[in-house]
C-alpha cells in the first residue's frame, strides 16, 4: 500500500489540476483509509461496524500538522473515547481555536441557552461559541488559522441546529478562502428521508434549508449539498475536504457512543426525535424534565385519555422550567417502542400527533403557543403551514403525504447528487 503521505499528494495534485473543488459539477474530494488505527490505547478495526472519520487518525494526521488549526467540536467529537481535542494536542497538532455549537464545548449546557467565550481548562485553547449573538467566526478569527476541522454527531433532522452550524462556518470559510476538514459520521437515523420541505417564509433558527424534516444525509453529503446547490450566500463555496466513514451506508445501524445533547441521552430517543420534536410546537411535553425526554408524550388535560404518566421538574442542565413543571402529565410511553417499525416503513410516524390531537379535549389550545414560553411554533418546526390545518380538519394521513409532493420527491432526486455512501 501507498503510504499516506503519497496518497494525500496525488489527491492534492488532481485537485489542482482538474478543479474539482470548485466545480459544481463534481463531488468533494474524499481521503479514506482502510488499515487498524491506534491512539493511544485506543485501537479502532475496521471490519464489520463503522469507523467513524476521526478514528481513522492515520488518514488525516499528516495534514494537519504544521497547521495552525480551528476546529469545531463538541463533547461527540471523540477519537476512541478520548476526546478529539485532548488526543490531537497529544498528537503534536496545534490547534489555536476551538468552536463550539448549541450546548457548548463540552456539551452541558440546556437546549436554548447561551454560551460564553471561554478558556478549555484543560488545554488553555480559547473556546468560542458559535450559539448566541456570534453565528459564525469572525474574519479576525479566520485569519489565525490555517484549517478549518469539522467533527460533529448530527441525528439526521432539520431542526437539529448543528447543520445550521456547518452552514455558518462553511460560510466564514469560504469568505476567508480557508479549507475545512470534515470528519464525517454516520447518520443514526440515515434511512429515513421523509416531511415536507422547509417554506420560505418560515425559514428560522431550527430550519434555514430547503429540506424535509429527516434529511437523509450525514454531515459531509450535507456539506456537499450547501456547496452544490447555492446555499451560501451569493452561491459561494468552500472547499471542502472529507474524511469518510469505512464500514457504513445509510441503512447501517449505527448507535451513538455519546448523546449528541442533554436531552437526547438515549439511543431510543435519537431514534425518535425526529418524529417527535415537532410536538414542541404542541401542549403536549415531550418529557423535558424527565430522565426520559424524546421518549415520552403527555399532558395534564389528557387524563383519563391515557394511563401512563410522568411528571416533569426543574434538571439543571436538561430543562431547567420544562412545559408543565410539577404537573402530572398523562400520555403514552415509548421508551421500549420497537425502532425497526420505523425503519422499515421509512417514513415519519404521524399517528401520535393526530391521535393526540383527536384526544385533546380543548383543542382551540393544542397549538396555541402563547401559553408558555416553552412552545415553539409549530409551523416553524414542520415547515409548512399546511400541516396544522390537516390536523385540525381531519386529514387522513395519505392526503397529509401528497400534499408533502412534488416537493418531497424532488428532493430526494436532489439527494442522490451529493451522496458517499449507498
Amino acid at each position: 500500500m501507498k503510504s499516506f503521505s503519497t496518497l494525500l499528494c496525488l489527491t492534492l495534485c488532481i485537485c489542482l489540476f482538474s478543479n474539482c473543488v470548485n466545480s459544481s459539477s463534481q463531488k468533494t474530494p474524499v481521503i479514506t483509509e482502510g488499515d487498524s488505527l491506534k491512539v493511544g490505547k485506543n485501537t479502532i478495526e475496521p471490519a464489520g461496524l463503522p469507523v467513524t472519520g476521526a478514528d481513522q487518525v492515520s488518514a488525516y494526521l499528516d495534514y494537519l500538522k504544521g497547521k495552525k488549526i480551528g476546529i469545531l467540536v463538541n463533547q461527540t467529537s471523540i477519537i476512541g473515547k478520548t476526546p478529539i481535542v485532548d488526543s490531537l494536542v497529544s498528537l503534536g497538532v496545534n490547534i489555536v481555536m476551538i468552536f463550539g455549537p448549541e450546548h457548548g464545548f463540552r456539551g452541558t449546557a440546556s437546549n436554548g441557552d447561551k454560551v460564553s467565550d471561554s478558556v478549555d481548562p484543560k488545554t488553555g485553547i480559547p473556546a468560542i461559541s458559535l450559539y448566541g449573538k456570534q453565528k459564525k467566526p469572525t474574519k479576525e478569527q479566520m485569519a489565525g488559522i490555517d484549517l478549518m476541522v469539522f467533527d460533529i454527531q448530527d441525528v439526521g433532522a432539520r431542526f437539529y441546529t448543528y447543520i445550521n452550524t456547518l452552514g455558518h462556518v462553511m460560510e466564514a470559510c469560504a469568505e476567508t478562502n480557508k479549507e475545512m476538514l470534515i470528519l464525517d459520521r454516520p447518520n443514526p437515523n440515515g434511512f429515513l428521508v421523509d416531511g415536507p420541505i422547509l417554506e420560505d417564509h418560515l425559514r428560522s433558527g431550527i430550519g434555514m434549508y430547503k429540506i424535509p424534516i429527516a434529511h437523509g444525509l450525514t454531515i459531509a453529503e450535507f456539506a456537499q449539498m450547501i456547496n452544490g446547490e447555492g446555499w451560501l450566500p451569493n452561491k459561494m463555496r468552500c472547499e471542502l475536504k472529507i474524511i469518510k466513514v469505512a464500514n457504513y451506508n445509510h441503512k447501517t445501524p449505527y448507535t451513538l457512543p455519546v448523546m449528541p445533547s442533554p436531552n437526547l441521552n438515549t439511543q431510543q430517543s435519537v431514534m425518535l426525535y425526529p418524529h417527535i420534536c415537532m410536538f414542541e410546537g404542541t401542549i403536549v411535553s415531550q418529557g423535558r424534565g424527565t430522565y426520559m425526554p424524546f421518549t415520552v408524550l403527555g399532558a395534564p388535560l389528557l387524563k383519563g385519555k391515557y394511563d401512563f404518566v410522568f411528571t416533569p421538574k426543574s434538571i439543571k442542565g436538561m430543562s431547567e422550567a420544562p412545559l408543565h413543571m410539577d404537573q402530572d402529565c398523562y400520555g403514552i410511553d415509548l421508551r421500549k417502542y420497537d425502532i425497526s417499525k420505523l425503519e422499515k416503513s421509512e417514513k415519519l410516524n404521524l399517528n401520535w400527533i393526530m391521535d393526540m390531537y383527536k384526544a385533546y379535549p380543548d383543542k382551540a389550545k393544542f397549538f396555541d403557543m402563547s401559553q408558555s414560553k416553552q412552545m415553539g411554533s409549530f409551523d416553524k418546526l414542520v415547515g409548512t403551514e399546511n400541516f396544522k390545518k390537516q390536523i385540525i380538519a381531519g386529514a387522513s394521513e395519505d392526503e397529509i403525504r401528497k400534499s408533502w409532493e412534488p416537493g418531497l420527491g424532488q428532493y430526494k432526486d436532489m439527494r442522490k447528487k451529493y451522496l458517499i455512501y449507498p
